[in-house]
């Protein structure tokens, strides 16, 4: 097994990579609590990629990152790469979220989330974007997920984030489809792995 290190502090988005990457012969590990990466980025793609390619400089090995969060239309993109800045606790943000919102007509919104890989020596092995579209819910409904999860509705699942089940939300959320994207380019990077 390859060592693959995820280029966070939340054993949580690790959990989750791992469902996502079940299939390939990686031993996926969170970075080192000491380890620490600034995200100087403007957007979500370079954010993921200056996670990725550091860690995996700093320690020597492969390490993946991702960067997400939630664009709002009528906020033009905002909270975007703030949304987990965007309050101090998740009710906070939801709070903030919705009094922003106050009044207004248009609450489309989609998640956005970009993963990217990193070789041993820092350079960049591939990447991904996958986003799902929605709308803001004027009240949060459903006790599942976390985030924006209650307030973020998916019309084609006519269900909130915090209302689909785990697989569900795994099969259709922005991340789920970034890795659809990369999964490909992962397989071919097998080779390269060993």
């Amino acid at each position: 097994m390859t060592p693959l290190i995820v280029a966070t502090q939340n054993p949580g988005k690790l959990q989750e990579m791992q469902q996502h990457l079940a299939d390939l012969p990686w031993e996926l590990q969170l970075m080192p609590p000491d380890l620490e990466i600034e995200e100087t980025g403007t957007t979500f793609s370079e954010n993921a990629v200056l996670k990725s390619t550091q860690v995996a400089q700093h320690l020597g090995q492969w390490a993946i990152a991702d960067d997400s969060g939630l664009e709002v239309v009528a906020l033009e993109g905002a909270p975007g790469i703030y949304s987990a800045r965007y309050g101090k606790t998740d009710a906070d943000r939801i709070q903030r979220l919705l009094m922003a919102l106050q009044g207004v007509v248009d609450r489309s919104a989609q998640f956005v989330c970009v993963i990217a890989l990193a070789r041993p020596d820092g350079s960049l092995a591939c990447q991904a974007q996958g986003i799902c579209t929605g709308e803001i819910l004027q009240d949060p409904q459903g006790d599942g997920g976390f985030g924006y999860d209650p307030i973020f509705y998916v019309p084609s699942a006519k269900q909130t984030f915090a209302e689909l089940s785990a697989a569900a939300k795994r099969e259709i959320s922005h991340r789920g489809e970034a890795f659809k994207v990369l999964l490909p380019q992962l397989l071919a990077l097998q080779a390269e792995l060993g």
